[in-house]
């Protein structure tokens, strides 16, 4: 069975002041924090082996989560200290715990209806991403998919949704330090190692309040008000 990594370790700052004393990922949405919605979304999809980042405000998240035993997962962390590594360097600190074979990430701060048994077992490169339609804060998007190939050349781009399922080689020549994920990700698509899909369901990036409370208003509608 799959593991899956829920990167946690953002310090929210675009999301202040409502970070300054709380995660990011336990920010309230539907009357649940942004981050048990993916732990449900795991667990429906048969994936129960969970790892989660976290630096700032982190015992918080262990605090609320603890072991994942309420929510029929197991939850084990990877402690960044004050210092978060970024997208990059948090997966590679991770990698001992997420063993030899293709892991699932997804961040934290984002909500979707996305199926994560959807997403292959099995890669035939080093990544495979979900994207979805540019939202109105990202209308230029980010890669573009094609014959369920991404790259990074010229076309139509659509926004990566920041759910994906990667190698562990993806890592083999990173080192031990802060670095972000999209480099990695463009010399494997320069490669053809990036293959991607197209989710049409519902995806939101919760990065600012103004986006939660657009998301807290539509999962009331959703909800029956």
């Amino acid at each position: 069975m799959m593991k899956a990594m829920i990167l946690a370790a953002g310090r929210g700052e675009r999301m202040r002041p409502l970070t300054d004393t709380t995660p990011k990922p336990l920010l309230n949405v539907g009357g649940q924090s942004l981050i048990e919605y993916h732990l449900q979304a795991f667990k429906s999809a048969g994936i129960t082996d969970i790892i989660i980042n976290h630096a700032w405000l982190g015992q918080q998240i262990e605090d609320k989560l603890g072991d994942g035993e309420r929510y029929g997962v197991r939850i084990t962390y990877s402690r960044e200290g004050e210092q978060a590594l970024e997208t990059g360097g948090g997966i590679f600190k991770a990698l001992p715990r997420l063993g030899t074979e293709p892991f699932i990430v997804t961040n934290a701060d984002i909500w979707t209806d996305f199926d994560y048994a959807k997403l292959p077992g099995e890669l035939d490169g080093l990544a495979h991403l979900v994207l979805v339609d540019n939202p109105a804060h990202h209308p230029e998007g980010d890669f573009v998919l094609e014959e369920k190939v991404v790259s990074d050349d010229e076309g139509p781009r659509l926004t990566f949704s920041g759910i994906g399922v990667y190698s562990p080689m993806l890592f083999n020549d990173a080192g031990e330090n802060v670095f972000p994920l999209a480099p990695l990700l463009r010399g494997a698509m320069q490669k053809g190692q990036v293959s991607g899909e197209h989710h049409l369901g519902k995806w939101s990036d919760v990065g600012t309040p103004l986006r939660l409370d657009a998301l807290n208003d539509e999962l009331k509608e959703l909800n029956g008000g």
